[in-house]
C-alpha cells in the first residue's frame, strides 16, 4: 500500500502547475452519506485547479471511495488499516462503516472504535509531501482534528447537516425546550428566541434531545458534545448549503457562534456529469425510468436512507401504500433482503423495486421523476433541490426532524408524511392509507403542485450558487485562499 507521501507524489508531484497549490487532506467519516459530499468537494477542487487532494479512508471503504472519486484527476487515496485483532464492545467484528452496524445504538461505540486509526493517521499526515495545508475531517473524527493539531496542521470541520440544524442544535442545548413541551398539549410549541418564526414541536427535536432528562442517552449526548467541541475548535465549518437558501442562519452562525461557516453547496452539482449510457449498458432501473418518460408517465422515487434499516412491518405498509396509490414508482429498498410481501408481483410494469445501490443523483435529475418520498437526510434533500424534485419528507433519526422542519415550513418545497415520534419503531407505524394519500398529494395534489413550483425556483438558485461567480463558487475560492494566511 502506498504511503501518503508516495501517493501524493505520484498523483500530482510531476505536474509543475500543481506544485504551488495548497494540499488539502480529506478524511470522511466511515458512512456513504458522509463520504459522498467530501468526494464531490474533491472533484470541485481538482476541476477548478484550486488544490491538490489526498483522501484518507480504510480498506473496507476504499472501493466506494475510489468509485466516488472516479474522474477527479490526481486525487491520492491512502488506506489506513484498523489494528488487527481488536474487539470493540458493541461493534460487529470487522465493521468498517456505519452501514455494517446492527443498529444506530452502536454508533457511539463505533465512533470511539475508529479512533484506533489515530496513530497511523498522524504518522501518514506527518509524512505527506507536499506538506498538508489543511485537514478537512468529519466532526465525527474528533481525534483526526486533534492529530492534525498535534503535527501543526490546521483543520476545517465537515458535518453533513444544514445551517438551520446547526443553529437549532445550539438553541436546543442551551434552552432544553423538551422540558417545556413534555406533558404539554399535543400542539405545544417552543418559540426560538432568535428566530420567532421558528416554532419547534416535540416531534421536531432530534433524539435524544426530545427527552428533558439531561442524563438520558448519555453515550449519544457525550458523542454530540465531542462533535460540537471539534467544530468549535476548528478553523472553519464546511456546510453543504448555499447562501440564497439559508442566509439568515449562516449570518447568525458567523456573528454569534462560529467558527466561520463556508456554504459551498450544493456539492452534488460539483460531480462531473457523465455521458448518457447506451441503452444496453444502462442499469435496469434507469432503463425503466427512461421507458416511463417515453410513455409520458411521471415517476415517484422512494428511498428511506442507507444508514438505518426500517423495520419490516413498516416496509410492508410502504409497499401496500405504493400499491394503493396507483402511481408509477421506483423504490430503492434497504435492507436488500427486506420482505415486502407480494408487491413486486402486484405492481409489475407500474412499479419497480430495486435491491441494489442506485445513483440517486442520476435518478433525481431524470426528467421523468416528479416526486421523492425521502427520510429527509440532508444529502437527499440537497440532491432533490439540485434537481428541482419536490419532496414528501419522513424523518427517521439524527437531525432529520429539523431538516423536515426546514423543508416543509420554511422553504415550502415539500409535504410531510404524517409525523410520529419514533419512526423506526415497529410499534409506531405509518399506515398504508396515509402513505398512499401523501404519495398522491405529492404527485397530483394542490400541495404537491405548490411544492414543485417552489422547488423549481430554489433549484434555479442552487445552480446559480455553484456557477462561476455565484455565492458558493466564491466561498470555495475564498476558503482555499485563506489557507495561505496565518492560522
Amino acid at each position: 500500500m502506498a504511503s501518503a507521501a508516495a501517493a501524493a507524489s505520484c498523483s500530482g508531484g510531476a505536474r509543475d502547475a500543481q506544485v504551488q497549490l495548497p494540499h488539502v487532506v480529506m478524511f470522511p467519516f466511515m458512512a456513504k452519506s458522509h463520504t459522498t459530499p467530501l468526494a464531490h468537494l474533491a472533484h470541485l477542487l481538482r476541476r477548478r485547479q484550486l488544490a491538490t487532494v489526498t483522501f484518507f479512508t480504510t480498506p473496507g471503504n476504499a472501493a466506494f471511495v475510489r468509485a466516488a472519486l472516479s474522474g477527479a484527476d490526481g486525487v491520492a487515496v491512502v488506506e489506513l488499516p484498523f489494528p488487527a485483532d481488536v474487539i470493540v464492545p458493541g461493534v460487529p467484528p470487522g465493521a468498517e462503516c456505519v452501514e455494517a452496524l446492527d443498529s444506530l445504538s452502536s454508533l457511539p461505540a463505533f465512533v470511539e472504535a475508529v479512533s484506533l486509526l489515530r496513530p497511523r493517521f498522524e504518522e501518514e499526515l506527518s509524512a505527506t509531501r507536499p506538506s498538508a495545508s489543511v485537514v478537512v475531517a468529519d466532526a465525527f473524527l474528533y481525534w483526526a482534528h486533534a492529530a492534525a493539531a498535534a503535527v501543526g496542521v490546521r483543520t476545517l470541520a465537515f458535518f453533513g447537516a444544514n445551517m438551520f440544524a446547526h443553529v437549532m442544535r445550539e438553541v436546543i442545548l442551551r434552552d432544553n425546550p423538551a422540558a417545556a413541551l413534555i406533558g404539554g398539549a399535543s400542539d405545544a410549541v417552543f418559540t426560538v428566541p432568535e428566530f420567532p418564526h421558528v416554532q419547534l414541536s416535540l416531534a421536531d427535536i432530534p433524539i435524544p434531545f426530545d427527552e428533558p432528562d439531561l442524563t438520558a442517552a448519555a453515550s449519544i449526548r457525550e458523542m454530540d458534545g465531542k462533535l460540537g467541541k471539534t467544530i468549535a475548535d476548528s478553523h472553519g465549518l464546511i456546510v453543504n448549503t448555499f447562501d440564497a437558501m439559508e442566509s439568515r442562519y449562516i449570518d447568525h452562525w458567523n456573528r454569534h457562534v462560529g467558527p466561520r461557516a463556508w456554504p459551498v453547496g450544493p456539492l452534488c452539482l460539483a460531480r462531473p456529469t457523465t455521458a448518457v449510457p447506451r441503452l444496453d449498458v444502462a442499469p435496469a432501473w434507469m432503463r425503466w425510468v427512461d421507458e416511463k418518460a417515453a410513455a409520458g408517465r411521471a415517476v415517484l422515487y422512494v428511498a428511506l436512507g442507507t444508514t438505518v434499516a426500517v423495520p419490516g412491518a413498516q416496509l410492508r405498509e410502504v409497499a401496500d401504500g405504493l400499491e394503493q396509490s396507483g402511481l408509477d414508482f421506483l423504490w430503492a429498498v434497504r435492507p436488500v433482503d427486506a420482505d415486502l410481501g407480494s408487491i413486486e408481483e402486484h405492481v409489475q410494469g407500474r412499479g419497480m423495486v430495486v435491491r441494489e445501490w442506485v445513483d440517486q443523483c442520476a435518478i433525481l435529475r431524470h426528467g421523468g421523476v416528479k416526486g421523492f418520498i425521502s427520510h429527509c437526510g440532508w444529502n437527499s434533500v440537497v440532491e432533490s433541490i439540485s434537481a428541482g424534485v419536490p419532496l414528501a419528507v419522513w424523518p427517521m433519526n439524527a437531525e432529520q426532524p429539523l431538516n423536515a422542519k426546514l423543508v416543509v415550513d420554511e422553504l415550502r418545497i415539500g409535504i410531510r408524511v404524517p409525523a410520529k415520534h419514533g419512526m423506526t419503531s415497529p410499534s409506531v407505524l405509518v399506515k398504508s392509507e396515509e402513505i398512499a394519500s401523501v404519495a398522491k398529494e405529492l404527485m397530483n395534489g394542490e400541495k404537491g403542485v405548490e411544492a414543485a413550483r417552489n422547488m423549481a425556483a430554489l433549484g434555479a438558485k442552487a445552480r446559480e450558487a455553484v456557477d462561476e461567480g455565484g455565492s458558493s463558487w466564491r466561498a470555495v475560492e475564498e476558503m482555499i485562499a485563506g489557507l495561505g494566511q496565518p492560522a
